[in-house]
């Protein structure tokens, strides 16, 4: 036995689909499983929708495929909870592409966080393309004096994949940045996240 690690991607993904359909073999429904969602990175962003328009994934089969995918979230998520997200950057940036990179609007998203930089508390806040005039710093920071936060990490996707802060996400950082300041609750980072990757602000230098 060689063990996962010796399979191919089509061949892990066809086990989990157990059966084909007449003239396609469960490793080629697999393979244009794979072809839809552009790799494996990308199985977490299909839909039902999505399963059932490959030939040979049925309503049952796209329920359990979506339940397989939401569970990858979620042993993501748990992970992320007790990690350091400064020592491991890249575990929270793969949680937060699963969470709202795929999504068709603009999320907003605010990371809430302790002196050990663990993650204490997170909401999605604002929905809809962001501007300095709907991200209000008031729900934000209402929330991490509730939670007994000690820093905020934000976070927003780019439903177009393009991770090129825009003029509005840096004057967003600036202001966050400033409040947060002045109430003791400084903004760690900006994060920008698509389906494919990520940026951090600070990284880019774009932090006073």
């Amino acid at each position: 036995m060689f063990g996962w690690n010796a399979l191919s991607d089509d061949e892990v993904l066809a086990i989990m689909l157990r059966t084909g359909v007449k003239d396609f073999s469960v490793r080629e429904v697999a393979q244009q499983l794979l072809q839809t969602s552009k790799g494996v990175g990308g199985l977490t962003t299909l839909s039902m929708k999505d399963c059932m328009s490959v030939k040979g994934i049925s309503y049952i089969k796209a329920l359990e495929l979506s339940a397989s995918f939401e569970l990858v979230k979620r042993v993501l998520r748990a992970t992320v909870a007790y990690m350091n997200v400064i020592d491991h950057p890249q575990v929270l940036c793969d949680w937060l592409r699963l969470e709202i990179g795929d999504k068709h609007q603009e999320h907003f998203l605010v990371i809430y966080l302790n002196t050990q930089h663990q993650i204490i508390g997170y909401k999605t806040l604002f929905v809809g393309t962001l501007d300095r005039s709907i991200i209000h710093p008031r729900e934000i920071f209402k929330e991490a004096i509730a939670v007994s936060s000690s820093k905020i990490m934000v976070v927003h996707n780019h439903p177009s994949g393009t991770l090129t802060p825009s003029q509005a996400d840096i004057q967003v950082t600036k202001n966050l940045q400033e409040i947060g300041s002045l109430m003791g609750i400084p903004l760690l980072d900006h994060l920008i996240v698509s389906s494919s990757g990520y940026v951090s602000l600070r990284q880019m230098n774009m932090f006073d």
